[in-house]
């Protein structure tokens, strides 16, 4: 482009020629402030695992979507585990297995902080001390037309607080709201909105800053930066560095290689509904990570291999 409006809140804020500003100026002009730089904070790791998943195969309920096969996975307590590859290769199929949204016949599948819960609800595993973020944070992660609060309410109650001898606490569901918009910088145009009236970045953070606020031992989240600003995604990186640090066993599944080399300690890659062996950050380059998203390195069936030179044809 030889020109680029900024827009802010509805309202112009400047005019460039793109080619002379940088990446960090565009995104200054974009938020209104600097992007505050993502620091890892000194944390304590366990040596116990908090999530291991136990040889995981399971079947896809879309009939587009991708079986998963035979993935094994252990996730310490202070650790982040980043989890990489092109959209549609099992992602939210795991997501769906390590929630509760999908029940998995052998308990042992699945293991929260040294319980057997492959066979338990969401609500169960939350009971546990898991939290989950889903990709899709309007219709999955959030009612659209129920307030904040109620929605702060579907996911809270089971780990107690704001449901009292069988009524609801409304006052305890606000101060979630008001925790989160002010550890998040959530923007509304009131107190307690509808979810469908803030903007995706402001729900993102919603959404996340309710999650991590429970103080989880185990935070599954799914794309936690897509579709928002730069700024929002600093904010919501910084805050998976600190739980982490505080002892939470964080996974984190992102199309964003540059977010996982980031905030992870490894990177594993799915492919076909397989994982890879997880790489350290220090040995996980873009070359490596691109060669596994491209399938090398796993082993493959033969109708694998003919459905990927079928994809790569089409």
């Amino acid at each position: 482009c030889d020109t680029a409006t900024i827009l802010r809140a509805g309202r112009k804020i400047a005019t460039c020629n793109p080619r002379t500003e940088t990446a960090a100026s565009l995104a200054r002009m974009m938020v209104g402030t600097a992007i505050a730089d993502v620091r890892p904070a000194p944390g304590r790791r366990t040596t116990v695992p908090r999530l291991v998943v136990n040889d995981l195969s399971l079947a896809s309920e879309d009939p587009h979507g991708v079986r998963l096969k035979h993935i094994s996975l252990e996730l310490k307590g202070g650790e982040i585990l980043g989890i990489a590859g092109v959209a549609g290769n099992g992602q939210d199929e795991l997501f769906a297995a390590l929630s509760g949204e999908r029940l998995l016949k052998e308990p042992g599948t699945i293991v929260i902080d040294g319980v057997a819960c492959g066979h338990l609800s969401i609500t169960e595993r939350r009971k546990l001390g898991a939290a989950f973020v889903p990709e899709e944070r309007l219709g999955h992660a959030a009612a659209p037309r129920m307030k904040l609060s109620e929605n702060a309410l579907l996911t809270g109650h089971a780990a107690g607080g704001m449901v009292k001898h069988g009524f609801v606490d409304i006052q305890a569901t606000l101060r979630t709201v008001d925790r989160a918009t002010d550890a998040f910088d959530v923007r509304k145009a009131k107190r307690d909105p509808e979810a469908a009236s803030l903007s995706g970045g402001n729900l993102q953070k919603f959404v996340v800053g309710r999650e991590i606020l429970r103080n989880p031992a185990v935070l599954v989240v799914n794309q936690p930066t897509w579709g928002v600003d730069a700024g929002a995604a600093a904010v919501i990186r910084q805050a998976l560095l600190d739980l982490s640090a505080s002892g939470c066993a964080v996974l984190v599944t992102s199309q964003d290689l540059d977010e996982l080399i980031e905030i992870s300690d490894r990177i594993a890659v799915m492919f076909h509904g397989k994982l890879s062996a997880p790489l350290a950050r220090a040995e996980a380059t873009r070359e490596k990570l691109g060669l596994l998203m491209g399938g090398s390195g796993l082993q493959h069936d033969d109708a694998e291999l003919r459905e990927a030179a079928h994809a790569a044809r089409a």
